[in-house]
């Protein structure tokens, strides 16, 4: 695997994650029905940075004590967000029910001093206020009170959240809307089909915007959807 630039990243984030979804759709790789979460996991901070980055993965569970085992786990998982470019930290929680948070103001400050601008779990999250505030990105199920009994079961694993399954070294796209894995055969390529997807939207968006509210024909709609599939289907 090789890893896409800063530059290449930077550029990545210039786009929306729907807009990456739908560019995703040129490469015809997997079904438009996989590879994003769900709608269980939403953005903390609705007006969070977008994130692209390489997934680290982990696996917590907050309902026993931690052992020593566990401890290790932790110090090897931070070891890997340190050597990681642009670490995006993907953790499962595997517990029922999120009772305990990984994640608050202590995670999110070790986090950015390592490298590593957000996560994204089907965990919960708390210290919000503070969080928000560094400019930590949360991409959660819930939020929570306590940090419980937290602590790391494995790490370097593929996890699953909201529907998602992601692998470690993964490329993790993620703003607002939630996220999605952009396949790394492609992952050159994604920035180009995102502004093909741009722009073949603009026969539809410019000219609805051209007539005014309650004058548009049947017609002229069919016309431009008409160009805004011929565009989509170009290569």
């Amino acid at each position: 695997m090789q890893y896409l630039s800063n530059e290449q990243l930077e550029e990545l984030k210039q786009f929306d994650t729907p807009t990456v979804a739908n560019a995703l759709e040129v490469f015809d790789l997997r079904a438009r029905t996989e590879g994003f979460t769900s709608p269980k996991i939403r953005a903390i901070f609705p007006g969070m940075e977008r994130l692209c980055g390489y997934a680290v993965t982990a696996k917590v569970s907050a309902l026993s004590e931690k052992t020593a085992e566990h401890e290790a786990i932790a110090w090897q998982y931070y070891q890997a967000i340190r050597d990681c470019p642009s670490p995006i930290s993907v953790i499962q929680d595997i517990d029922e029910e999120p009772i305990g948070s990984f994640w608050g103001e202590v995670q999110a400050t070790i986090h950015l001093a390592l490298g590593c601008k957000g996560v994204v779990t089907n965990g919960g999250v708390r210290d919000l206020d503070e969080v928000e505030a560094m400019g930590f990105g949360y991409l959660a199920s819930c939020i929570l009170v306590s940090h419980a009994y937290i602590h790391m079961e494995a790490q370097n694993t593929p996890v699953e959240i909201g529907g998602l399954v992601v692998r470690p070294g993964d490329l993790i796209h993620a703003d607002k809307h939630g996220a999605i894995v952009i396949p790394h055969e492609v992952a050159h390529l994604t920035a180009d089909a995102c502004r093909k997807m741009a722009r073949a939207e603009l026969p539809v968006l410019d000219g609805c915007r051209s007539v005014e509210p309650g004058t548009l024909s049947i017609e002229q709609l069919r016309v431009w959807r008409n160009e805004m599939d011929r565009l989509r289907k170009e290569r």
